[in-house]
């Protein structure tokens, strides 16, 4: 279709030039605000009712809201054979990411069991499987492993000078940690949950969270090398400990040795443990690591259930499912359990399998329960490295992401350089100090965007009433006099400089320059005063005495005409430095509006402001969202500036939040009134054209 056949018809609008004051007489601008004060609101929160008991009660346990509606006959074919699905893939992939986390393997079912049946009770998405996730479990074994290393349960057979491992008493002061870290982690997440703090995921982009799990992905495979080759290595922890993990494994190989012993998961306990306070005495080692790992455990579930809410078509509610994990990692910390969170590969399991409802889980747990109960010891004999294998399997998906780097290549380069560094920083520094530093880096781009903006000059499209980029599109022209500035983002604090000097550049008036030849020019006038002042009266002395009286008529003349022609230099130039005009020849009455003598000088008068003719400014100021205490100065210095070498400063556009700013600082007075704020580019054009005299050419039919 082309744009001919797009074009649908044709609008004519006619109205005054409209300013600040007129459109809020016009719209009828409130006085007052119609949302209820704090009191008021505090008040309604804390009145109760049957209809509002029974909404909250119902969104912090979504259960009771979906299961009474639970469709037997559509849904649960699919879900039942999606829960088995989903449970027989728990089996494997908790045994296996219990290695990572650096706990006994049983401790991986259990984390595949109460956790799972806790998000199903309060969760709200329907597809994500939560359970074990291999980057949460990797950044569980990295604080066991921390706290409770080899070496400090190693002892010297004082006999045969053996080293012995306690490894009953290494495992149990592990699961400690493990369980007191996921405590701690939901306890975090509760609480920000429930005063509604969810958006702070929002801080993690998705470059980040994509080249974080990547990074982690490769920590997690390094991680099972030694079990995949059968080899005995530490787990290091800090900046280049993956190196370090690598250097021991060549080492290691470059020696001639034939094992041929086979490590196996070993003894699978049946039944369920019952539940047991974790340390908290340990929680002033592991606050830091609790909150990280929990916030990139609710990243993933967001991220995962966002993506498959949007393509069955529901809401996912951020603060309920950071209630829901919260309230996962708690309970889950009193069965000894490690950090959950949502898995893409069982997640995508579910959805292809025909799951449909959050009963996927219940079935699932079921499954493993089973599996806790009676089945547990087949898995016995099953060789670590078969595990470490299903590990890296499950890995493939976030080394698909690879193929990120491409993609952003293309579209953001700058997202692709958070990408890139976040990966760097998560392979090298490790899982903590990775994420911070990349959540630092990511800070610092949005920083380094809003001190590097787009400043660009609008020009005028014939025939309508838009104002657009002169270097970007070619049609849109310059109006003669004045220059429209528009900057891509908000003003504030950090870039405020930066818009002054983008200002003087894109419009060519040097105003430091030409305030400096201004003041020179009225030094070098009132000196050559002076020096007239001085040289009349030396001539007075000498003249003779008869003819003083005719010589002081004459002086007196002089004197009162140069006096008289000051007068009225000074007087224009005052009306010209403030911009007011009380008359009425212009049309426009009342002290707000400025009127503006046209400039007949050269470089000496002017300077470069007339050489290129502008007598008017006009600042866009459409996209702004808040004005600082910076913003409000710059404003004040520009009007205050250009003022005094004769140009008009206008501005246009701005939203009703920074207007109410602008008054709330006291930059609305008597000298720079509301009347000089503009609704829209047009109207400012139209009022600069009236004022200065110029034909008003501008007049349009806009089609559609």
């Amino acid at each position: 279709m082309g744009v001919e056949e797009q074009r649908a018809g044709e609008f004519y609008v006619e109205r005054d030039v409209m300013n600040e004051l007129c459109l809020d007489e016009l719209a009828r601008r409130r006085t007052h605000s119609t949302r209820p004060l704090l009191k008021e609101r505090v008040k309604d929160s804390l009145r109760c009712s049957v209809p509002k008991l029974k909404h909250s009660v119902l969104s912090f346990i979504p259960i009771l809201s979906w299961l009474p509606r639970y469709s037997v006959r559509q849904d649960a074919l699919g879900d039942l054979i999606s829960g088995i699905s989903v449970g027989i893939m728990h089996l494997p992939m908790g045994l296996a990411y219990a290695l990572l986390a650096s706990v006994p393997p049983v401790f991986g079912l259990y984390t595949s069991f109460y956790p799972v049946l806790m998000y199903c009770i309060f969760g709200t998405s329907k597809h994500i499987s939560v359970g074990t996730f291999a980057v949460t479990s990797i950044m569980i074994g990295t604080t066991t492993e921390r706290l409770a290393p080899n070496s400090a349960f190693t002892s010297m057979n004082g006999t045969n000078g053996t080293v012995f491992l306690d490894v009953l008493s290494r495992d149990a002061f592990r699961v400690q940690i493990a369980a007191s870290t996921t405590l701690l982690s939901g306890i975090f997440l509760f609480l920000l949950g429930m005063i509604r703090f969810g958006f702070v995921v929002t801080f993690l982009s998705d470059p980040l969270v994509r080249g974080y799990m990547t990074g982690a992905g490769i920590q997690v495979v390094l991680s099972q090398l030694p079990s995949l080759f059968g080899i005995r290595t530490g787990r290091f922890s800090g900046p280049l400990s993956q190196v370090y993990v690598i250097a021991t494994l060549i080492s290691y190989y470059c020696k001639v040795r034939s094992l041929y012993n086979v490590a196996v998961i070993g003894q699978i306990p049946r039944g369920l443990k019952p539940p047991s306070s974790p340390d908290i005495s340990l929680w002033s080692s592991i606050v830091g690591d609790a909150f990280a790992i929990g916030i990139v455990g609710y990243a993933v579930n967001i991220s995962l259930g966002k993506i498959f809410g949007q393509k069955h078509g529901y809401t996912v509610d951020s603060n309920q499912e950071m209630v829901a994990i919260g309230l996962s990692n708690i309970v889950g910390g009193f069965f000894q359990c490690h950090v959950v969170a949502a898995s893409p590969p069982r997640t995508l399991l579910q959805d292809s399998t025909g799951g449909k409802t959050q009963v996927v889980g219940l079935i699932s747990s079921v499954l493993v329960l089973i599996f806790i109960l009676q089945l547990g010891t087949l898995f016995e004999e099953l060789p670590k490295a078969v595990l470490a294998c299903i590990v890296l399997v499950n890995l493939r998906g976030l080394f698909m992401q690879f193929k990120d780097i491409p993609e952003l290549w293309k579209s953001n380069k700058v997202d692709l350089l958070v990408w890139l560094v976040t990966l760097v920083c998560t392979v090298l520094l490790n899982l903590d100090l990775g994420l911070a530093a990349s959540i630092g880096f990511s800070m610092l781009t949005v920083i380094f965007r809003t001190q590097l903006p787009r400043y660009s000059i609008l020009g005028h499209v014939p025939g309508t009433e838009l104002y657009l980029d002169t270097e970007t599109y070619e049609e849109a022209k310059e109006i003669p006099g004045i220059t429209i500035f528009r900057s891509s983002t908000t003003m504030y604090y950090t870039n405020a400089q930066l818009y002054l000097d983008a200002l003087q550049e894109k419009s060519g008036i040097d105003i430091e320059k030409l305030l400096m030849k201004k003041k020179k020019r009225e030094t070098e006038e009132k000196w050559k005063e002076n020096q007239e002042k001085k040289k009349a009266k030396k001539e007075a002395k000498k003249q003779p005495i008869m003819l003083l009286k005719c010589v002081f008529y004459q002086s007196r003349v002089k004197i009162k005409t140069l006096f008289l022609c000051q007068s009225k230099v000074n007087w224009a130039f005052e009306q010209q430095g403030t911009g007011f005009d009380r008359g009425s020849e212009t049309g426009i009455h009342g002290d707000d509006h400025i009127t503006q003598t046209p400039s007949t000088g050269g470089e000496g008068e002017m300077g470069k402001s007339s050489v290129n003719d502008t007598h008017t400014i006009i600042l866009d100021l459409s996209t702004a969202n808040f004005a600082d205490t910076a913003t409000v100065k710059t404003l004040k210095n520009i009007f205050l500036n250009y003022r005094k070498i004769d140009i008009d400063i206008f501005l246009t556009g701005c939203q009703v939040c920074v207007v109410e700013q602008l008054s709330s600082a006291g930059f609305f007075s008597a000298s720079i009134p509301k009347s000089l704020l503009f609704t829209t580019i047009h109207d400012a054009v139209l009022h600069s054209l009236r004022l200065h005299g110029a034909s008003d050419d501008l007049t349009c039919t806009t089609k559609m």
